[in-house]
């Protein structure tokens, strides 16, 4: 798959995501969300960067063991409870994402909600990917 990035002039820079990603593939693979659970079944990490490293390694999992790579990913949403949070580690989080995943990013969306399935979770992402046959 070879995303093309779309980031037209006349809307703000982009920083930690893409505007448009178009994909052109033969699989489509649809990424449940993740948190910072761990393998067995605990949230792990004190911190907002801990646990969306934590919660991106498990995207990143999942995807490899459908046959994709970070590059395959064109649609991103990250569920915050804590928006301010997430905005103030914004530096930290886009280091784990360029060390995890690369220096591309796929369209993004934040949502900020009042709690995630397990109350100790402070971050969770899921995720779309185009892969070639």
């Amino acid at each position: 798959m070879s995303p093309e990035r779309i980031n037209p002039a006349e809307l703000s820079p982009p920083t930690g995501f893409s505007h448009a990603v178009a994909a052109t593939g033969s699989r489509l693979v649809f990424l449940a969300g993740q948190t910072a659970l761990d393998s067995a079944g605990k949230v792990v990490g004190a911190t907002l960067p801990e646990q969306f490293e934590r919660a991106l390694t498990g995207l990143l999992t999942a995807l490899a063991a459908a046959g994709g790579t970070p590059a395959d990913l064109v649609r991103v949403t990250v569920y915050a409870v804590d928006v301010a949070a997430y905005r103030a580690h914004a530096p930290a989080l886009g280091r784990i994402w360029r060390r995890l995943a690369g220096r591309e990013y796929p369209a993004m969306a934040l949502v900020g909600i009042v709690r995630l399935w397990d109350a100790e979770a402070m971050v969770e992402l899921d995720g779309i990917a185009v892969l070639d046959a």
